[in-house]
């Protein structure tokens, strides 16, 4: 088969290389691809929102599966476009793409068919979200904008001071653009978050290992929230009773409930939860693979990803049968100095030759470029990630922190307790 994987960042790295591990994927295309999947696929200088170019390409070249890594272009309609000019794609249409494209959506989603989740209120007017949070007498509460913000749209909130400055940074400035002109205002839900990240057919539901994400770009989950800064599988907190009482409240009512809405869902739906004192809820949907948690979640992944996507798009998941690894998995992110803000481009990084060949420590590009040198160069916030696979999460976590130093570029920075929450 000829794949396409459509994105650049360390989620395309992870699905490129273990794609590149089935005997079923004999030549692996990614557009816009970076530095790192350049070793495993030929990279395409199309960008992942320009969905003509992207479907006049998999024409010409014949692409047999594409496999859309990015949220952007699924709310922009290309498996849409991919299916209407007759190609295979995997990922959820434009209409099933909403269940991460709007929170609003989703939060009345799981309102209206009973799924766990926290009490919200819906503004369209910065001054009616500012007048209910004068008399709202109970913090921390939560505000998200309603679209797509990289990772960054949700903002936790201490007092009525900081929500109401919160109102104008994301409806009146526009921090995050459009994805603010409606505004989701959460209750605060305590108790440790987990990913779970699941593949899906339209009617059946897969869960995958369970994963944690770190968020915040300092130790002890300190500073600006990020796109993420590390991740690690599985879940302590996840327990095979979360996982019974997630499978029957929220997994797969979620997806009755997309397919009841004339909204068939067919790809990857990321389940962000809350293991609260009264069992999970979801803090969040994501309509793909997640970003970091892909890195920790695919390498412990035994079956065949090429034979669950085609299982995914032809709706015989329930007849898949999915293995993983008895294992643990931990992933580091080197940033830019000064991310999630400003930060510089274009430094050279050393070390990766030492990463070559081994199985059990995997370096994942996620923000790197080639020069003109042909040097691999910093091109983004979050630059690499390390992944190191190990028997327990404690042998893992020692792994990746014993090798990160040997990798270095100017202003690089990580966070030295991914895995210790």
């Amino acid at each position: 088969m000829k794949i396409l994987v459509v994105g650049g960042g360390g989620r395309e790295h992870a699905i490129v290389h273990k794609l590149s591990k089935s005997p079923k994927a004999d030549r692996i295309y990614c557009a816009p691809g970076n530095a790192g999947i350049s070793a495993l696929a030929e990279c395409v200088p199309i960008a992942a929102t320009d969905v003509p170019a992207l479907v006049d390409f998999a024409k010409r070249e014949e692409i047999d599966l594409t496999v859309i890594g990015m949220d952007d272009p699924l709310m922009l309609g290309v498996v849409d476009a991919f299916e209407e000019a007759g190609l295979r794609v995997f990922g959820p249409r434009k209409n099933a793409a909403i269940l991460e494209g709007s929170k609003a959506f989703s939060k009345n989603l799981m309102k209206k068919y009973g799924i766990p989740t926290a009490d919200f209120w819906e503004f369209t007017s910065s001054e009616a979200a500012k007048a209910f949070l004068r008399a709202h007498k109970k913090y921390p509460i939560v505000l998200k904008a309603d679209g797509l913000a990289l990772g960054k749209g949700v903002l936790i909130c201490e007092s009525e001071a900081e929500a109401l400055a919160g109102v104008d940074e994301i409806m009146v400035d526009k921090k995050f653009g459009s994805a603010g002109n409606t505004l989701v205002i959460e209750e605060f839900l305590t108790g440790p978050e987990v990913s779970v990240l699941s593949f899906c057919d339209g009617k059946t539901v897969v869960p995958m290992v369970s994963a944690q994400d770190h968020k915040r770009a300092l130790d002890g989950d300190q500073g600006l929230n990020t796109g993420g800064m590390g991740t690690f599988s599985p879940s302590q907190y996840y327990t095979a009773e979360h996982a019974e009482y997630a499978m029957k409240h929220i997994f797969q009512p979620t997806v009755d409930a997309m397919a009841k809405e004339g909204r068939s869902f067919h790809g990857i739906i990321y389940f962000g939860m809350m293991l609260t004192p009264d069992g999970p809820k979801v803090l969040e949907y994501n309509a793909r693979f997640g970003d970091p948690e892909t890195q920790v979640v695919l390498p412990r992944l035994k079956s065949d990803l090429v034979d669950i996507f085609e299982a995914c798009i032809d709706g015989t998941l329930a007849e898949q049968s999915i293995e993983w690894e008895d294992n643990a998995a931990v992933c580091v992110v080197l940033a830019s100095g000064g991310y999630p803000i400003q930060y510089q481009k274009g430094y050279p990084i050393q070390g990766l030759d030492a990463f070559c060949g081994r199985e059990d420590l995997t370096i994942y590009h996620a923000g790197t470029a080639f020069d003109a040198e042909g040097r691999i160069v910093t091109s983004g916030g979050r630059v690499l990630g390390l992944t190191a696979l190990a028997p327990t999460l404690e042998e893992a976590i020692q792994k990746a922190y014993a090798h990160i130093d040997q990798i270095s570029f100017q202003d690089c920075f990580y966070r030295h307790d991914i895995g210790r929450k």
